[in-house]
């Protein structure tokens, strides 16, 4: 079994397949990729069908017209006008692209535009988010337990439940349904399975993408999963300095891994022009470390399915979300010889948690630690975040995953909603892959508290 479940984008598509693609024609490249897939074998075949699928993807992604999108973003800007959305589009603040002669609008626009320019969040209506504010201060709190070493591993309940909407299978049929639970880890040293509501198959519990598995015969209506699990977190506070780095001798997680993780010429390039002359492996890293925390800016992206090259598209386009700079990060850092792997899974801030994604790299004598860029930046005056996020974390975090496009224990036969990460679970059937808007994935902490 091949360990990448994106090996066959090392296989390039016809340049006018491409073009058709990039400016939207989807239908006559449909038409194209049919007439392909009649000489092809093996991995182009699935390569091609992967674009395919991917094609299907583009309208869901970019929903909106733009007489749509200028009713979006009043609701947050009253006084916005057609002509200025029309020059935030042409400035590159509002994500879009052409879809069959139409341009069409991404459908998280609204908060990645005030990121790109934000001049324009000075002329939102002010909104008070009073959970994310307490959420805020308990991340300073706990950072400030764990920098001052008085912060006690956490215990965590949560309950996973997937629900595949009625009449997304055809009564009868089988609904095969994977939901990632957490990996034992340095990070998460404790994971038990408290209950369920069907009996799944567990991969094994350092599997590099954990799962359990479950089958399900549809009745035409909702069909409900769930599985109940505790989990052990610890924080982690290592003070890296550079004197005391030695020259290691770790040769995992150097190589490429197509198609994200890959060694184009540029990004080497760029990647020696960041490093200069250093020599230091700890020194190399921080100094890609900094560049990315000051020069890439959090946004919204679409679906990891639809990039080719992750790695590429942050460096290059300077932005991305929290496992695309991960990504970067991984990248810059291997081609630099320095060894580092993906962690992933959910961000468990007891007041409001979510899906996240970070890394982890390897330096003598301190073994492997943590890196998370998109906790890096010194957002809202919070300087902390750039020095305690290279190296430590805070210990709200749930790690479902070590590797990226990563095969499932049982392997998925068609392909994934999200062939990169897992956080939120896949399903399928014999009829094809469900995609998001067929089902529903709710994360509920039921306790937590200190391990004393």
């Amino acid at each position: 079994m091949q360990d990448n479940v994106l090996q066959f984008m090392r296989y390039s598509i016809p340049s006018d397949l491409r073009s058709l693609i990039n400016e939207g024609k989807f239908s006559k490249a449909e038409d194209l990729i049919n007439n392909l897939l009649k000489g092809a074998g093996n991995n182009y075949r699935r390569r091609l069908e992967f674009e395919l699928d991917r094609i299907r993807r583009w309208p869901i992604q970019y929903p909106f017209d733009r007489g749509e999108a200028l009713r979006k973003l009043k609701e947050k800007i009253p006084d916005i006008t057609l002509q200025e959305l029309d020059d935030l589009i042409a400035r590159g603040c509002i994500d879009h692209r052409p879809i069959e002669g139409s341009l069409r609008i991404f459908e998280r626009f609204v908060p990645n535009s005030f990121w790109l320019c934000p001049e324009l969040k000075e002329r939102a209506r002010e909104e008070r988010d009073e959970v994310a504010e307490r959420s805020k201060e308990l991340l300073r709190e706990r950072a400030k337990e764990v920098m001052g070493l008085e912060a006690a591993p956490l215990l965590y309940r949560f309950r996973a439940k997937l629900t595949v909407k009625k009449g997304s299978v055809p009564k009868g049929e089988t609904i095969r349904i994977w939901i990632p639970v957490p990996r034992i880890s340095e990070l998460n040293p404790e994971v038990r399975i408290l209950g369920y509501n069907r009996e799944p198959y567990l991969s094994d519990e350092v599997y590099k993408q954990r799962t359990a598995y479950f089958e399900v015969v549809s009745s035409g209506l909702d069909e409900d999963v769930w599985i109940e699990y505790e989990v052990a977190a610890k924080p982690l506070k290592v003070d890296l300095k550079s004197e005391e780095i030695e020259r290691g001798n770790i040769t995992e997680y150097l190589e490429e891994r197509i198609p994200h993780i890959r060694f184009s010429n540029d990004l080497r390039k760029f990647t020696e022009s960041i490093i200069g002359n250093e020599d230091n492996p700890l020194l190399k890293a921080r100094r890609i470390w900094d560049w990315i925390v000051d020069n890439v800016i959090y946004t919204y992206v679409h679906d990891y399915a639809l990039f080719d090259n992750i790695s590429r598209y942050a460096a290059f386009r300077r932005r991305g979300d929290c496992g695309v700079q991960a990504i970067l990060f991984i990248t810059m850092l291997r081609l630099a010889g320095i060894p580092a792997r993906w962690q992933s899974g959910w961000y468990a801030n007891p007041v409001r948690w979510s899906m996240h994604d970070w890394a982890q790299f390897y330096v003598e004598p301190y073994g492997w630690v943590y890196a998370d860029p998109s906790f890096g930046h010194p957002r809202e005056g919070e300087k902390w975040r750039r020095n305690f996020y290279f190296g430590s974390i805070e210990g709200f975090r749930l790690a479902f995953n070590s590797e990226i496009s990563y095969p499932f224990d049982p392997p998925k036969e068609h392909f994934r909603s999200d062939p990169v990460d897992s956080q939120r679970g896949e399903v399928e059937w014999g009829g094809g892959n469900l995609y998001y808007d067929k089902w529903d994935f709710k994360l509920d902490l039921l306790e937590v508290k200190s391990i004393p």
